[in-house]
C-alpha cells in the first residue's frame, strides 16, 4: 500500500502551516515522490498508539506573565466544524462504544435486514482482515454492524448514514473502498471528497493502514498544493481530496475519468456544506458519476438542510440514523454563587476547591479574555490547568485534551470549543465561570446542557457549580425553568455547606 503527494508550487510560508497542521498524519516513508517543498518534516504516527504530543503551547504549567491578552480574546470562540471533526478524530485512540440506538430505512423494505457481529462473516478478502485486526479492531462497532453488510452487498447500494466521529464510519467506508478495488487495473476507482485538507490526509491514513496488506493498491490525494499536470497518467486506485482541487482534476486538467469510478464517498457532509461553493462542486462531480457508481455519504449531524443535500447527491439511498443522544441532568446536581465580578467569581471558585475534594474539573468561560485571565490567576496559585481555545492548533488541543485525559494537569480551562464530544470519566466538577448566552443575550440552553453534561458522564454522579453575577440571574432562572432542574443557591462563605456536598 503506498501513497502519493505530487509536489506543487504552493508557497513555502503555505508550506510550513500545513507541516504544523499535519505534523502527525502521515509516516515519512508512505510519501513516496514527496518534495520536500510541500509538506516538510512529517512525523510519523498511528491511531491505535498515544497520540504524537508537539511542544505544548506557552499557556500550559507556566507562570501567566507570558500568556498575552489581545483585544480578539473579547471575541467568543466560534466552534469551527472542521477544525471539531479532526480534533475527534485525533482523541479517538479506539472505537466508541456509542449507546445510540441505530434507525435502518431501507431502499426495498422488503429486503431482509441483516447484520454483522464478527468482520469473518463479512467474507473480506484475507489481506483486508488483517489489516482491520492490525489496526486494533477486534470486532464491528454498532453502526458497522448495520453498515457494512449494506456497503459490501452486490449489486453495491447507496448509503446515507449518520455517525460521530469515533463510531467507525472511517473505517467502514474505508473497508467498501478498498474491497472494490481492482489491483490490476491501474486507474482511479474510488473516489473520496473531505471538507478540509487535514481530513482529507487523516482519512487517507486509515486507508494506508488498513491497506497497508493490499500489495499493488495505492492511494493519492487530490489536495491544495498537489498538482496534476494536464496529461498525466494517474495509476493509482483510490483518490482522496477535497471538492474543488477534485473539480479541477476531473473537468480541467482531466486526469481523473469519473466514468471509471465505481465507489464515491462524501464524508463529513455537515462540515461540507457549511463551507461556500463546496455543496455545488460536489454535486457538479456526483453527476458526471455513472448510475451504477455507489454512493456513500456521511454526516455526525443531519439537519434539514444536511438532508436536502444528501438526497439532492444519493439517489436511491438505505438510510441509517442514530437516534439523538439523551442527555440528562437528574444526575447532576447543580448550584449556583451570586458574584460582584470576576474577582469575586475566582474567590468563590478557591472556596469551592478547598472545600470539596476534586477529581478533574472543567470550567467554561464565555471568551478568551476571561479564559487566559482565569488561567493566569490559578497558576499563579499554584494549580495545575491546561487552557484550551479556539486560536490553537487542532494538534495543540489534542495534546492538551490528552494531558488532561492523562491527569497532567487537574483543571481545564476553557471556552465553547470544548463544551461537546470531550468525554473524561475522572471529571467530576463542571463550573461555568461564564453562563453561556446566545447572540440575543439570551440563554444558550443547548450549549450549557453540552456543558454540564461533560460530568455525570458513564452513569456516574456529577455536580455544576454556576457563577452568576446579580443581573444575569433571571437568565439562570430561564435555565432553571427551561429544563424544570433544581438549581440550589450556594453560599461561597459557608464552609461547612460546601463540605456537606457529597459526590
Amino acid at each position: 500500500m503506498a501513497s502519493l503527494l505530487w509536489g506543487g508550487d504552493a508557497s513555502a510560508a503555505e508550506s510550513e502551516r500545513l507541516s504544523s497542521h499535519l505534523s502527525n498524519l502521515i509516516p515519512r516513508k508512505s510519501l513516496r515522490g514527496l518534495k520536500s517543498t510541500t509538506v516538510p518534516g512529517l512525523a510519523q504516527n498511528s491511531q491505535t498508539q498515544a497520540i504524537h504530543q508537539p511542544p505544548l503551547p506557552q499557556v500550559t504549567g507556566i507562570t501567566g506573565a507570558s500568556i498575552n491578552i489581545s483585544e480578539d480574546d473579547e471575541e467568543e470562540d466560534m466552534v469551527d466544524l472542521a477544525a471539531n471533526s479532526l480534533l475527534n478524530k485525533l482523541i479517538r485512540q479506539s472505537l466508541v462504544e456509542s449507546t445510540h440506538r441505530v434507525e435502518v430505512l431501507q431502499k426495498d423494505p422488503s429486503s431482509p435486514l441483516y447484520s454483522v457481529k464478527t468482520f469473518e462473516e463479512l467474507r473480506l478478502k484475507e489481506e483486508l482482515l488483517k489489516g482491520i485486526y492490525a489496526m486494533g479492531f477486534n470486532r464491528p462497532s454498532k453502526i458497522q454492524e448495520m453498515a457494512l453488510p449494506m456497503m459490501l452487498a452486490h449489486p453495491p447500494q447507496n448509503l446515507i448514514a449518520q455517525s460521530q466521529s469515533g463510531t467507525g464510519k472511517t473505517a467502514a467506508f474505508v473497508l467498501a473502498m478498498l474491497s472494490r478495488v481492482n489491483a490490476s487495473e491501474l486507474f482511479p476507482q474510488c473516489l473520496c471528497l473531505a471538507p478540509t485538507y487535514e481530513l482529507a490526509l487523516q482519512t487517507g491514513r486509515v486507508v494506508e493502514q488498513m491497506g497497508k496488506f493490499c500489495i499493488d493498491v495505492e492511494v493519492m490525494y487530490a489536495v491544495r498544493g498537489n498538482r496534476a499536470p494536464r496529461g498525466t497518467d494517474i495509476t493509482k486506485q483510490i483518490i482522496i481530496g477535497t471538492p474543488g482541487t477534485v473539480l479541477d482534476w476531473c473537468f480541467k486538467r482531466k486526469v481523473i475519468d469519473l466514468d471509471k469510478i465505481r465507489v464515491f464517498v462524501l464524508d463529513e457532509a455537515d462540515v461540507m456544506i457549511d463551507t461556500q461553493g463546496f455543496s455545488d462542486q460536489s454535486i457538479r462531480i456526483q453527476r458526471a458519476l455513472q448510475p451504477e457508481c455507489q454512493m456513500l455519504l456521511f454526516s455526525a449531524t443531519f439537519e434539514d438542510s444536511v438532508w436536502q443535500f444528501a438526497e439532492r447527491i444519493i439517489p436511491d439511498p438505505n438510510v441509517i440514523k442514530l437516534r439523538k443522544e439523551e442527555l440528562t441532568l437528574n444526575n447532576i446536581r447543580q448550584y449556583y454563587v451570586l458574584c460582584d465580578n470576576r474577582k469575586d467569581k475566582y474567590q468563590a471558585l478557591c472556596n469551592i476547591y478547598g472545600g470539596i475534594t476534586i477529581g478533574q474539573a472543567i470550567i467554561f468561560c464565555q471568551t478568551r479574555r476571561n479564559a487566559k485571565w482565569l488561567t493566569v490567576e490559578m497558576m499563579q496559585d499554584g494549580h495545575q490547568v491546561s487552557l484550551l481555545s479556539g486560536e490553537l492548533t487542532v494538534d495543540q488541543r489534542a495534546s492538551i485534551i490528552q494531558r488532561f485525559r492523562d491527569g497532567k494537569e487537574k483543571v481545564l480551562i476553557t471556552t465553547n470549543v470544548c463544551a461537546r464530544g470531550i468525554d473524561v470519566k475522572q471529571v467530576t466538577i463542571v463550573v461555568n465561570f461564564d453562563l453561556p448566552l446566545n447572540q440575543t443575550g439570551e440563554p444558550d440552553y443547548e450549549t450549557y446542557l453540552h456543558r454540564i453534561g461533560r460530568t455525570g458522564r458513564f452513569g456516574k454522579k456529577g455536580i455544576a457549580f454556576n457563577m452568576i453575577e446579580v443581573n444575569k440571574l433571571p437568565l439562570l432562572f430561564k435555565i432553571q425553568d427551561h429544563f424544570n432542574s433544581k438549581i440550589k443557591q450556594l453560599d461561597p462563605d459557608d464552609m461547612d455547606e460546601i463540605e456537606k456536598i457529597e459526590y
